[in-house]
């Protein structure tokens, strides 16, 4: 894919370090639309083949949620990448894709339901994994490991007891991984410093 015919398209994207080798580009949130069509008509990028969502934590006020979107041409089997970032870290907005591909559709709901991004323009932006009236987005680094009580649809009536959250066993971080080597491969997950100990490292 040549980058620098698609800048000479696109004068408002910015090359972006890749160490995978795909081509990519910063672009802006408002020129989303405009890019990922531009890309598909012109450049024979046919399919929007990932979407993902990214927090750069809490303590960011803006630029704090973005979106990574991978288009891949199936005539010039190559990628691009294209990196948008929110203005608001209080309510992150997006131009919703599902104009340009209709795979965004589910794509863009799961990053609104984990990441709480509001792609505008989206046909249905309702919830996919979580229940409609569930308070927070899970996926936010800010998020606990151990999740958070809510109260529980009206479906989950006599299941109370079956759904309370039980804390993650890396509960706590931060994480790290060990610095001296380990039989086996379990033992370099990063874990919690809590329950790094020299017994946890050479499981």
């Amino acid at each position: 894919m040549n980058s620098e015919k698609i800048l000479s398209e696109m004068d408002f994207l910015k090359v972006r370090p890749s160490s995978d080798g795909i081509v990519a580009f910063d672009c802006p949130a408002d020129r989303i639309v405009e890019a990922a069509l531009k890309l598909k008509r012109e450049f024979e990028c046919q399919s929007l083949t990932d979407l993902a969502a990214v927090d750069m934590g809490p303590d960011l006020a803006k630029c704090r949620f973005g979106v990574v979107y991978h288009l891949f041409s199936h005539t010039k089997k190559k990628y691009v990448r294209l990196v948008c970032m929110c203005e608001s870290a209080e309510s992150p907005h997006i131009n919703s894709l599902t104009g340009v591909y209709k795979g965004a559709d589910w794509l863009e709901r799961e990053a609104y339901d984990l990441m709480g991004i509001v792609f505008d323009g989206h046909p249905r932006l309702a919830r996919i994994l979580m229940w409609d009236s569930y308070p927070w987005h899970p996926l936010r680094k800010d998020f606990p490991l151990a999740g958070k009580e809510a109260p529980l649809p009206d479906t989950f009536a006599g299941n109370e007891d079956a759904t309370r959250v039980v804390p993650a066993p890396e509960s706590g971080g931060p994480f790290h991984s060990p610095s001296s080597g380990t039989k086996f491969s379990c033992g370099r997950e990063p874990r919690s410093m809590q329950v790094q100990t020299g017994e946890s490292d050479n499981i």
